[in-house]
C-alpha cells in the first residue's frame, strides 16, 4: 500500500501518515550508520517527516540524525525534520526545564548547529512550563519562526486549555500560532487525543503527532511474559518503563488484543499502528526501530487498515475501553 500523505491540522504542510522518530534509539542503541539505513528504510517507504528533540540521548540524536541527513546527501525540500525543547542540555538557572525566552532562543541556536542545518521544519514546546508567563513564550516561538530558524511550531503533552490560551495570546496580537501538538496516542491511551482535544481540531484546526504507538513496545504483545533480554526495558535509565510494561490489566488487553490480530492475520503491531491511523485528527503516527527491518515491519501497517472496518474497530473499543 502506498503512503498516505496528511495536512498537518490546517496548515499547508504535508506529512507522512506514519513518520520516523528517535527517542531512545539514537545514542543508546543506534549510531553512525546504522542510523543512516533506518532513515534511508524509512524513506524508502514514503516517510518524509523525521522526528526528534534536544533532549534524546542529550543532544546526541539531533547530531546523528543530522549526520545521516548529510551521509545521504538528501536536498533538504524533501523531508521534514523536528525538534523539541524544553528540558535543556546545561546545567544552572534559565537552562533546565523552561519555555522562557533566554533559554527557547540559544536552546534553537544549538539544535541547528547539531542538526547541521539552517531550520528545522517543526519546532516544539516539549512539556508546559508553569513558571514562565504563556505569552513570553508564545512571542519567543512566533519571533523563532519568523527569523526563519523553523517553519511551525507546537507543543507536545500540554493540556487543552494551555494550548488554547497560546493560540488566543497569538492570535490576539498577530503572532504565529501553535499549529500542532504532540501527544501519546495508542490503543491504551486514549482519552486525551479523543476527549480533552476534541473542540481544538474545528475551533483552531490543531494538528496532531502522536508518539508510542506501540505504548514503549506493550503492543507488540513481547512483554506478556515479563521483560526480555536486551529489550527497550531493560536499559538503564528506562526502570520506570518496567512497572508499565508489566501492568497485568494492560497485559490483559494485550491479550486480547493480540487474539485478535491473529484472527485479522497480522501482527499486534500492524494492528496496533494501523488503528492510530484511522483517527482523522491524527496527521502523523510517530514509529521508532533500531534495525531496518523493523521499520520495514512497521510501514507494513498500511497494509492492515484496510482490514480495520467498522465491526473491528467496534470490537477494539470494547477490549480497550
Amino acid at each position: 500500500m502506498d503512503m498516505e500523505y496528511r495536512r498537518l491540522g490546517r496548515s499547508g504542510l504535508k506529512v507522512s501518515v506514519l513518520s520516523f522518530g528517535s527517542w531512545v534509539t539514537f545514542g543508546p542503541q543506534l549510531d553512525g550508520q546504522l542510523a543512516a539505513d533506518c532513515i534511508a528504510a524509512a524513506a524508502e517507504a514514503g516517510v518524509n517527516f523525521f522526528d526528534n528533540a534536544e533532549a534524546y540521548a542529550g543532544g546526541e540524536s539531533e547530531r546523528i540524525m543530522g549526520e545521516a541527513f548529510a551521509a545521504l546527501k538528501w536536498p533538504r525540500h524533501t523531508y521534514v525534520v523536528s525538534t523539541k525543547l524544553y528540558w535543556g542540555l546545561h546545567e544552572g538557572v534559565n537552562m533546565r526545564n523552561t519555555l522562557n525566552r533566554k533559554y527557547l532562543m540559544q536552546a534553537i541556536d544549538s539544535s541547528l548547529d547539531r542538526f547541521g542545518l539552517d531550520f528545522v521544519d517543526l519546532v516544539f514546546c516539549h512539556r508546559p512550563d508553569p513558571e514562565t508567563p504563556v505569552e513570553e513564550t508564545v512571542w519567543a516561538m512566533s519571533d523563532m519562526i519568523s527569523a526563519g530558524k523553523a517553519l511551525y511550531w507546537g507543543t507536545s503533552e500540554w493540556a487543552a486549555d494551555d494550548i488554547r490560551a497560546a493560540w488566543d495570546i497569538a492570535d490576539r496580537h498577530h503572532l504565529h500560532k501553535p499549529v500542532m501538538e504532540q501527544p501519546q496516542y495508542n490503543l491504551l491511551w486514549r482519552k486525551k487525543v479523543e476527549r480533552e482535544f476534541t473542540r481544538l481540531y474545528d475551533d483552531i484546526g490543531l494538528g496532531l503527532t502522536t508518539w508510542s504507538p506501540l505504548s514503549s513496545g506493550l503492543l507488540t504483545g513481547k512483554y506478556i511474559d515479563g521483560v526480555p533480554e536486551g529489550s527497550r526495558a531493560s536499559l538503564p535509565g528506562y526502570e520506570w518503563l518496567r512497572s508499565m510494561l508489566t501492568d497485568e490489566r494492560s497485559n490483559a488487553k494485550v491479550k486480547s488484543l493480540k487474539a485478535l490480530a491473529v484472527e485479522l492475520d497480522c501482527t499486534l503491531a500492524q494492528l496496533s499502528l494501523a488503528w492510530c491511523t484511522k483517527n482523522p485528527h491524527v496527521s502523523t503516527v510517530i514509529t521508532g526501530a533500531s534495525r531496518v527491518q523493523q521499520v520495514r515491519e512497521n510501514m507494513t501497517a498500511l497494509e492492515v487498515v484496510d482490514r480495520l472496518d467498522d465491526d473491528v474497530m467496534a470490537r477494539i473499543d470494547a477490549i480497550t475501553r
